[in-house]
């Protein structure tokens, strides 16, 4: 129904208006009648929203007939420039969007303002009967109840878009969504041609399916998103200053106008959601609707959590087809409708502070509504959202040592939120150039599945490399990068601001440091003192202000909190590091050891092909002064401001030495059983770095090992087999010791600089 209000004609002709109106109560009546005697209007008939109200009016009228749907908005009182919900309005008054009917004349009397009439848009009962022939595929007209029915969702759909624009387009509200799918002739062809692949009847198909979507289904409540809010906002508000790039917001805005958008935000913590869903709000932007997992479905905020667009998803469902149409379904309904989805591709939190491998399964959901025609595009926007500190990492690096993970609850809950209390600095929320998925999709063969997945993955490594490109290198990044490169030495102030200045005149000339207090951080002692002390606060960093001056170290146990922060940055600094680690080669070897570097590390980081790679490759190596055919390769590594290396890959290599020499030394015949396999490396790691192999205890974190594990099994040296598969994992634990002894020679390059530069002894 278009968005203009009914007006009054003087020409003969005019044709009849039959007012809607969706009022409850006497006073919701007065409202209605006063503003339609304001604006003119004379209605044929004014009749309730209801189907079994308009069956006989709407048969008996000419398809020139207007349908003009009216309501009564109740909003909530303005507080601060706002109007939230809050929950002492729920206890004392009910729902404020819906005042109980006693208090609503009392309202319009004292604070007219909360009450608003909703214009919606206005249609002809002939465009009313199109669209129903368009939406259902019937051939032959609607019947009078069939078209009363459709009459009546349209209204409200129209009727929310009026209550949108009173309210602000973060009130986006889908209703009836399990009865409009139903309806719909693609539900149909699906749920008919899943009942003759599973040879099953289509009315028990298609029960299982509803079953599913009504467990799938979210609404949106305004009234549970203020409440939701309000439960969930001190879990980051206090915690975080929130810096927002709102200019990128804008840009979203603009491409949701004609597109709808799905949000794949990296993952640091359980406030990720909470935190964008503020920025969204703040910024009048649609809410998401937000997938999530069924560890967060308790009670009481399950229940609160589905009634504000959380949806509570299965973590797996591949074999299952029935809920696979479900989804794909639901997926469907909501993006034809533009409304936005979010949810994390990696799967849950980064334990390591870097971005893990996405998880492309839920993009085939989203591809179908493209591919089937649904939806003319869908864009996938990459979200980075970066902090300076994080009150659980430390739970997470316990984890990393073996921990078992604490289930989430209400005890969980009020722990969690008594720890976020304190302010901890700044949290950066930015937005990468979206994804096209049709893009993505272009030339591929919907019914080619190897095709198919092989372009979802590419369009989220896509989503990856974009949420890497926008990362902020804040302080905390820099200062534990420091720290944990000179292992387990003390700083002074200076030594630190020494170290780190060539590195922060390095990620700035990039445009990688982020602007305002970090940067200013870095750049003076009294800034980068302030960065100490706050570490300190949190445990992270040791001062030891018992001699001339104060000196700061990783504080001891920390070093797996400090890598959290070190990792957030790093893969802005791969590059630099490999392009190091090359120049120890011979000029004829360097394009094969940057390939080899890169195969390496294609688990932990994320590279483009590799013909781009080496162009990216060879720029570090003019920074460095040098070349692909430079003679002297350790000769411009000592004449570098600074070198990288050691300090971004080596807890990575250190990782993969561990499982290579492990499996080195494992019969080849004895089957690798993960859990077992990764307790294994824990152990024989922690004799390592006690002996000195490795370098620090950051690289002591089962995430790493299990990813090193994936890289040799991408190598097949992971299943059994015999003598020539001991022999290859043989050559792989050769490879690791050689990939080590070269970040150390870069260690010890780097040590003769900083002795030379910062006064750091090596």
């Amino acid at each position: 129904m278009g968005l203009q209000e009914p007006g009054v004609h003087d020409e003969p002709a005019a044709p009849p208006v039959i007012v809607l109106a969706d009022t409850t109560t006497a006073v919701e009546r007065r409202l209605v009648e006063e503003w339609m005697r304001g604006s003119g209007l004379s209605p044929a008939a004014v009749l309730p929203l209801r189907a079994e109200a308009l069956v006989g009016p709407l048969t008996d009228a000419d398809d020139a007939t207007v349908v003009a749907p009216l309501r009564v908005v109740w909003r909530p009182r303005e507080r601060d420039g706002r109007r939230r919900v809050r929950w002492s309005d729920v206890v004392s008054l009910g729902n404020p969007r819906r005042p109980a009917p006693h208090l609503q004349a009392r309202i319009a009397r004292r604070e007219p303002d909360r009450a608003a009439v909703a214009v919606a848009d206005t249609a002809t009962l002939g465009d009313l009967r199109a669209r129903f022939a368009q939406r259902t595929g019937a051939e032959s007209p609607p019947g009078p109840r069939e078209l009363a029915g459709f009459v009546v969702h349209q209204g409200e759909v129209a009727l929310q878009r009026a209550e949108r624009a009173l309210l602000g387009d973060r009130f986006k509200v889908p209703t009836h969504i399990v009865e409009a799918v139903g309806a719909s002739p693609q539900f149909r062809a699906g749920v008919a041609e899943l009942a003759a692949r599973l040879e099953l009847p289509e009315a028990e198909v298609r029960e299982r399916v509803v079953h599913d979507l009504h467990g799938l289904v979210a609404s949106l409540s305004p009234v549970a998103v203020d409440l939701l809010s309000a439960v969930l906002r001190p879990l980051h508000a206090r915690a975080w200053d929130v810096q927002v790039d709102a200019a990128g917001l804008e840009k979203l805005r603009e491409l949701n106008r004609t597109h709808p958008l799905v949000f794949l935000p990296s993952h640091r913590s359980y406030t990720d959601p909470l935190l964008l869903a503020d920025v969204l709000a703040e910024h009048d932007f649609p809410r998401n609707h937000v997938l999530g997992g069924d560890n967060l479905r308790f009670w009481p905020v399950g229940p609160l959590a589905k009634r504000a667009g959380i949806v509570f998803i299965r973590r797996s469902f591949g074999d299952d087809e029935v809920y696979k149409l479900a989804v794909r379904e639901y997926f469907g309904y909501l993006l034809a409708k533009r409304f936005n989805l979010e949810w994390y591709m990696e799967g849950g939190r980064s334990r390591t502070g870097k971005l893990r491998a996405p998880r492309h399964g839920l993009l085939a959901g989203v591809a179908e509504a493209v591919e089937r025609g649904r939806v003319d595009d869908v864009h996938l926007v990459p979200v980075s959202i970066t902090h300076d500190q994080l009150r659980e990492v430390s739970t997470m690096a316990a984890e990393q040592l073996g921990a078992p993970k604490k289930g989430e609850g209400l005890t969980w809950l009020a722990r969690y939120a008594k720890a976020q209390l304190q302010p901890i600095g700044a949290a950066y929320v930015r937005f990468a150039e979206p994804v096209s998925l049709r893009r993505a999709l272009e030339g591929v063969d919907p019914d080619d599945p190897a095709a198919r997945r092989l372009a979802l993955q590419k369009a989220a490594f896509e989503v990856a490399v974009g949420i890497n490109r926008v990362t902020p290198v804040v302080a905390t990044a820099l200062v534990t990068l420091a720290l944990l490169g000179v292992r387990d030495r003390a700083l002074t102030l200076g030594q630190v601001q020494r170290v780190l200045e060539p590195v922060r005149a390095y990620v700035e000339s990039r445009g990688a440091v982020e602007s305002g207090p970090s940067n200013e951080a870095v750049r003076t002692p009294v800034g980068l003192r302030r960065v100490l002390h706050a570490l300190a606060a949190s445990k992270v960093v040791t001062i030891y202000s018992g001699g001339a001056e104060p000196v700061y170290a990783i504080d001891r146990g920390q070093h797996l909190v400090a890598a959290f922060y070190r990792n957030s940055a790093v893969h802005h600094f791969v590059d630099r590091a490999i392009a190091e680690l090359a120049l120890l080669s011979g000029p004829d070897r360097r394009r094969d050891a940057v390939a080899g570097l890169r195969d390496l590390l294609k688990f932990e980081f994320f590279f483009p092909d590799r013909q781009t790679h080496e162009a990216q490759v060879e720029v570090e190596l003019q920074r460095l002064g040098a070349g692909w055919d430079t003679p002297d390769g350790p000769a411009a590594l000592a004449r570098a401001e600074f070198l990288i290396a050691h300090r971004v890959l080596r807890s990575f290599v250190d990782a993969q030495l561990v499982v290579a020499e492990r499996l080195a030394a494992r019969n080849p015949r004895t089957p690798v059983v993960e859990k077992e396999f990764l307790d294994e490396c824990a152990g024989f790691g922690q004799q390592m770095l006690l002996q000195g192999v490795l370098h620090g205890p950051e690289s002591l974190s089962r995430e790493l090992f299990a990813t090193a594990l994936k890289l040799a099994a991408n190598l097949d040296l992971v299943d059994p087999g015999r003598e020539e598969l001991a022999a290859a994992r043989r050559e792989f634990a050769a490879r690791m010791r050689e990939t080590v002894a070269g970040v150390v020679r870069i260690d010890e390059i780097d040590a003769q600089l900083r002795r030379e530069s910062a006064g750091v002894a090596p």
